[in-house]
Parts: structure tokens; C-alpha cells; sequence
């Protein structure tokens, strides 16, 4: 089970771009987990316990963007999820949390989703920004879906530490132009399209 010193949660609503309205508003919610990481300071070759409170973490931050987005699970279009590890982990610290479990639990909370969850992996300190990649949850090949939103907290991740970040949107990029598939070509059943 997760030590978690701090939980956060944002929404970024994009009414206007480049003088142009954006109605509905883009939305993307983020949520922030900092954890203790207990295998700071020591090399472990088992991670299991790292890749269980992965999926602890899905569930929980995947429902608190839903949450926060207050939209049905099914109404997500998007997702991405991100960890930075302080000075005393390493970097598969974070790829335990973010891989082998993490997934399932979040697509349960968006209400399904066909396509791989985007990551990141950094090592870092407190007060430095951590990018989470966004991606539609039924189909990759949606252009206007390929995005990203920054996090950053003051006070984390301290060096015996993992910030653990999930994103979730309503929608995609504002005013999106570039081509490529559409939300409603989607067939959400390869994960690709």
C-alpha cells in the first residue's frame, strides 16, 4: 500500500486560442500522488511492491480526474501517466509503478480504453516540472489527442520519494488542424484506430 504525503489535483480549461473562441472548453485534469518510495537508498531486484501500489495509484488518480473533470468514465477521451523519482530511487522505480499494473485499474476508472496509456520516466527533485503525455484511450492514431501537461510541486519528489502523475481529458487539442483520424472514426478495437 502507498505512504502518500500529498494528493493534488488540477484542471486546465482552455476557453480561447489564438483569438479564437474553443466551445466546448478542452479540458484535462491531472492528479498528483507523492509517495514514499521503500526502496530509496538501497538497490531491490524484487519490485513487486512497487508495481502493486501501481495499481493502487491507477484507481485512485484515474477516479479523482474523472472526478474532478465531472464527467461519466466513458465521456474521457484521453489519458497519460508520468512518474519522477528523488535523488535516492532510480529510474525503475518509476517504471515499476507505471507498467505492469498501473493500466488496468486506470481504464477502469475512464470507462475502458483500447490503446497503450503514454508514459514518462524522470529522475528529479522538488520543484522540477515533469511533463505527462497524453494519448486518446481507444485509438493512437488520433492526432488532435497527442499532447501533454505539465506538472510541478514545490515540495516534491524529496529524495526518498516518487511523484506519480495521471492525466485524464474530455476532449482533445484546441482547434486541432493537422489531419489524421477522427473521434468519431474511431473503432477503439486494436488500440491503433
Amino acid at each position: 500500500m502507498a505512504e502518500i504525503r500529498k494528493l493534488v489535483v488540477t484542471v486546465e480549461e482552455t476557453h480561447s486560442e489564438m483569438g479564437q473562441s474553443v466551445h466546448p472548453p478542452t479540458r484535462k485534469a491531472v492528479a498528483i500522488a507523492v509517495i514514499a518510495n521503500p526502496f530509496a537508498g538501497a538497490f531491490q531486484s524484487d519490485l513487486s511492491e512497487l508495481i502493486e501500489i501501481g495499481a493502487e495509484l491507477g484507481a485512485l488518480l484515474g477516479r479523482r480526474c474523472v472526478e474532478a473533470l465531472g464527467i461519466a468514465p466513458d465521456v474521457a477521451e484521453s489519458y497519460g501517466k508520468a512518474a519522477m523519482v528523488g535523488e535516492n530511487g532510480e529510474l525503475e522505480h518509476a517504471a515499476a509503478i507505471l507498467h505492469p499494473k498501473l493500466g488496468a485499474p486506470l481504464r477502469t476508472e475512464v470507462g475502458g480504453g483500447a490503446a497503450l496509456v503514454p508514459s514518462a520516466k524522470k529522475m528529479g527533485g522538488s520543484g522540477q516540472t515533469l511533463d505527462v503525455p497524453l494519448g486518446h484511450k481507444d485509438a493512437a492514431y488520433v492526432r488532435s489527442h497527442f499532447d501533454a501537461i505539465e506538472v510541478r510541486l514545490a515540495d516534491a519528489p524529496r529524495a526518498n520519494e516518487i511523484l506519480v502523475a495521471v492525466a485524464v481529458t474530455d476532449s482533445g487539442r484546441p482547434l486541432p488542424r493537422v489531419g489524421g483520424l477522427t473521434v468519431d472514426q474511431v473503432e477503439g478495437k486494436d488500440g491503433l484506430r
